[in-house]
């Protein structure tokens, strides 16, 4: 029997195009702080946390940040100044940074599988930002005030992995949104204000803990 080698082709089409997804980024594609670090010489409270959300799962990260801030004051009498907590956007979180305008333009929503109840489709707001009370997000708002805008409000601070950063416009490049540089300058020019932007959250996790902050992954 002949051997066809158009099905291998294919194949290995398709390997070659998931290593040029996920390859390692050069440094010189992170244009952050020149110190990647410099973000946790602020973290100076004496209760210190990083909330690890490797997904929204509808807020429940958030809600336990809030909890920890909350239950340190009423419990353990701290201060807000004695509290540093910290919250990562990476991998399907990475939007979570960005604001609403950037969620509408790049249809987040339906990347994230988020439906909103009333149009039946993708959701065009970052529910996490600025909750509205119908929102089926924070517990279907009973928790709205662990939202990022109130963490962040309250201390809260936020990063962004490039790396992850870099993934996402080139997906939204693939699927017809624009050049990828292109992109990338226009979300960086709309992420949430205040939000961190790291080289590799990977990096990131293993500064805090050497710095003392204790891990929680949600």
């Amino acid at each position: 029997m002949r051997f066809d080698p158009a099905p291998r082709r294919v194949f290995l089409a398709g390997l070659a195009g998931v290593a040029a997804l996920v390859r390692p980024l050069t440094a010189s594609a992170f244009t952050g702080a020149s110190d990647p670090d410099q973000w946790l010489d602020g973290l100076t409270g004496k209760y210190r946390q990083l909330f690890d959300f490797n997904a929204h799962g509808d807020g429940i990260g958030f809600i336990h940040m809030h909890n920890f801030i909350e239950t340190l004051k009423s419990a353990y009498g701290a201060r807000p100044s004695d509290i540093s907590v910290v919250g990562t956007f990476y991998g399907a979180t990475t939007p979570l940074a960005w604001n609403d305008v950037m969620w509408a333009k790049y249809r987040i929503g339906t990347a994230l599988n988020l439906i909103d109840p009333e149009t039946k489709t993708g959701v065009t707001r970052n529910w996490f930002f600025q909750p509205k009370k119908t929102d089926p997000v924070f517990l279907n708002g009973a928790v709205a005030e662990a939202s990022i805008d109130n963490l962040r409000a309250r201390g809260a601070t936020f990063l962004m992995c490039n790396n992850a950063f870099q993934r996402w416009t080139g997906r939204l490049a693939g699927q017809g949104f624009g050049q990828a540089a292109d992109i990338a300058a226009d979300i960086k020019a709309n992420l949430i204000s205040g939000v961190v932007t790291v080289p590799a959250m990977v990096i990131a996790i293993g500064a805090a803990q050497r710095r003392g902050l204790t891990y929680m992954r949600t």
